[in-house]
């Protein structure tokens, strides 16, 4: 099933129903009007969901429109709560080499931030930032949406809570982040609004690719329409079921908890290419002892999109642009 959110001028949006290659959509009204109230009352509306999603692609819906990704907000437009991961240890690894950085890491435990969820940004929407000094970057990333995660949950019995996943921006102020990160606490300047893809889908869209708790498709990230990476979310080295065990350890979380996994970082980054700019000038400076990719400049076009193994786009297209704040 996939589902997304389009904009009325509420702070939450409007519920729909998207078939699967993503050229219809449906409003559910009748059944629930936004995407927490669903993930809210998951086992109760998910079926209800679901039919109308069969029948949207049969072809069965009277009342279907076309799906048009720039009426789209994040499809769950804010969250009681973010967290963050950064799960691909090979994308730590290559900043800590190029900059000589000591990170403490623990055997077995995940790195993780809380986050900012009040005010996410939908797919087309233009990014404003201050000023170009402060060093945009981005980030691909993958992320999961729960429902109540219990307290103690193994990791195994939380992979069962994710009932949707989707794709992310996580866009960076690099200006600000190393200033705050002395600091001791955690990213606020350095980590502003982030932009989701326009459709959120169940596991089961997935098929074999969601194993073992892990994305296992290409995260493809353009840059101004140039190629820049089509890193895999398989190489994960925390599952999402791991990592979600490891937050329930002495706490329940409550429906509307959005986990990201961090950037997408393969090893054999040479071939695949990376899905953040830090990772990247990190690369010339350990190949060239500078960096030579710039941060960004307003007006570039930003895009990020996964594809199943038939071609099709699971979740749509962010593709956006980073502009001045006027």
């Amino acid at each position: 099933m996939k589902l997304a959110t389009y904009k009325n001028g509420t702070r939450d949006g409007r519920l729909l129903v998207v078939s699967k290659d993503l050229s219809k959509a449906a409003y559910v009204d009748g059944i629930c009007s936004t995407m927490i109230e669903a993930i809210e009352n998951w086992q109760e509306i998910a079926p209800s969901l679901q039919t109308v999603y069969q029948h949207l692609n049969e072809g069965k819906i009277e009342d279907a429109f076309d799906f048009d990704p720039t009426l789209c907000a994040a499809p769950l437009p804010r969250s009681y709560q973010f967290i963050d991961a950064s799960a691909f240890l090979n994308h730590g690894n290559i900043m800590e080499k190029a900059f000589n950085l000591v990170v403490e890491k623990q055997e077995g435990v995940p790195i993780l931030i809380q986050r900012q969820s009040d005010d996410f940004v939908g797919p087309c929407d233009d990014y404003p930032f201050i000023t170009e000094d402060d060093q945009g970057d981005f980030e691909g990333e993958f992320a999961v949406v729960t429902d109540e995660v219990p307290i103690g949950v193994s990791p195994q019995e939380a992979l069962k809570h994710i009932k949707l996943i989707t794709i992310l921006n996580d866009m960076s102020m690099r200006g600000h982040l190393f200033r705050e990160k002395k600091m001791g606490f955690g990213f606020i300047l350095a980590k502003p609004k982030t932009v989701f893809a326009p459709v959120m889908v169940t596991p089961d869209e997935l098929g074999d690719a969601w194993q073992d708790g892990r994305i296992h498709l290409d995260m493809n990230v353009h840059r101004n329409g140039k190629w820049f990476g089509n890193p895999n979310g398989g190489s994960m080295d925390f599952s999402f079921g791991e990592i979600l065990s490891h937050i329930a350890y002495n706490r329940t979380m409550k429906a509307g908890m959005i986990l990201g996994s961090g950037t997408v970082s393969n090893p054999n980054v040479d071939e695949v290419g990376s899905a953040c700019l830090a990772e990247r000038r990190a690369l010339d400076i350990i190949a060239y002892g500078e960096a030579r990719e710039p941060w960004l400049k307003f007006g570039e076009e930003l895009s990020f999109e996964v594809f199943d193994k038939s071609g099709q786009s699971v979740f749509g297209q962010i593709k956006h642009k980073v502009v001045k704040h006027s």
